[in-house]
């Protein structure tokens, strides 16, 4: 059942449909925002707190985690580069 259309999330939006969409989302947003300003800020601590274990868990994947020095390299090897240079 392949019409041969291929689907774009960017066309659909500049469509008319999608133009009233994003008007519809705006409009909800800002009165979402206006009328629960308090409660927002009421549980932007507890977002803050939450987000600290996620952030944890998400950066240690960069760099290998606690165990080693990962793609970091040792203290020896920035050591090698400091006496190399100052033989030159």
């Amino acid at each position: 059942m392949n019409t041969g259309q291929n689907f774009s999330l960017g066309q659909w939006l500049r469509s008319r449909t999608g133009l009233v969409f994003l008007a519809f989302l705006g409009i909800a947003t800002f009165y979402l925002v206006t009328e629960h300003t308090a409660h927002f800020f009421g549980l932007l601590p507890y977002a803050l707190l939450l987000l600290c274990p996620l952030l944890h868990l998400f950066m240690h994947g960069s760099h290998g985690g606690h165990g080693g020095h990962g793609d970091h390299g040792s203290h020896a090897d920035h050591q090698s580069h400091s006496s190399e240079g100052e033989k030159k």
